[in-house]
């Protein structure tokens, strides 16, 4: 894959995590970290939806040519994010009563309008 297309796709993740984003805004959440990297992995978003600490992955597709952009997010991957979780949890000094796993996922349409998913609690 040349390096246009690595480029291409980091911009259609880019901006669907910023869409992403407003949307769980929009929802009454309150962003608490971006990108959150430790050696484990990368969290894209983490919130905070009352007294519960959600860890949210965001998957943007511009088709469903090879499945939902929420299909993305695999059974290992759902693993990577529970421990991701415990991770991030471990690193902060603020409790949280709960802590749940979200997907967003995204259908990026020709017109930059977007298709929203949101599965919540998906990592039980």
């Amino acid at each position: 894959m040349g390096h246009e297309a690595v480029d291409d796709r980091r911009t259609v993740g880019a901006e669907g995590e910023q869409a992403a984003e407003a949307y769980l805004t929009g929802l009454g959440m309150e962003v608490v970290e971006r990108n959150w990297r430790c050696p484990v992995g990368e969290i894209d978003l983490v919130l905070r939806d009352g007294p519960t600490a959600v860890i949210c992955e965001v998957k943007t597709r511009r088709s469903s040519t090879f499945g939902t952009p929420a299909e993305a997010v695999t059974r290992a991957k759902l693993a990577r994010l529970r421990r991701l979780a415990g991770c991030w949890l471990e690193a902060q000094d603020e409790r949280y009563a709960s802590v749940r796993i979200d997907v967003v996922g995204l259908l990026r349409h020709p017109d930059g309008s977007y298709t929203v998913t949101h599965l919540q609690g998906v990592g039980r």
